[in-house]
């Protein structure tokens, strides 16, 4: 994957004549172009991978546990996994409803890019 796309890369600076330093596209550019994506996209990544934690921490530990690593965990994704547990089933266990709710935040964080793209404000790679 990451062969192709260099290979793409390449044969676009060689087809519009630019050079490679050109046409690179570097973090802080990226980021500072489209701020407006990348910080809705960044706070569901964030809930996202604190709730991917929260369920691998929950299998090992009482979810009453005091460490500060679990409470970090429950603290950032307890507002989605709320969220997530009003449209619910109450038959539905808690670890599943973490799992539902890293499914929805994919599924946002899919939906967010693809409504960006949509009307020309995704971030471009090239």
């Amino acid at each position: 994957m990451a062969v192709d796309f260099f290979f793409q890369r390449a044969f676009i600076c060689a087809m519009s004549r630019q050079s490679w330093e050109t046409n690179a596209l570097d973090a802080a550019t990226s980021f500072f172009q489209s701020w407006y994506y990348h910080l809705p996209n960044y706070a569901l990544a964030v809930l996202m991978y604190a709730a991917i934690g929260r369920f691998f921490l929950s299998l090992f530990v009482d979810p009453n546990w005091n460490n500060f690593i679990w409470r970090g965990f429950v603290a950032v994704s307890d507002p989605a996994v709320k969220l997530v547990r009003a449209i619910t089933p109450d038959a539905v266990p808690p670890p599943v409803v973490i799992i539902f709710t890293v499914l929805w935040l994919i599924a946002a964080r899919v939906l967010l890019f693809f409504e960006f793209a949509r009307w020309g404000l995704a971030p471009r790679v090239f």
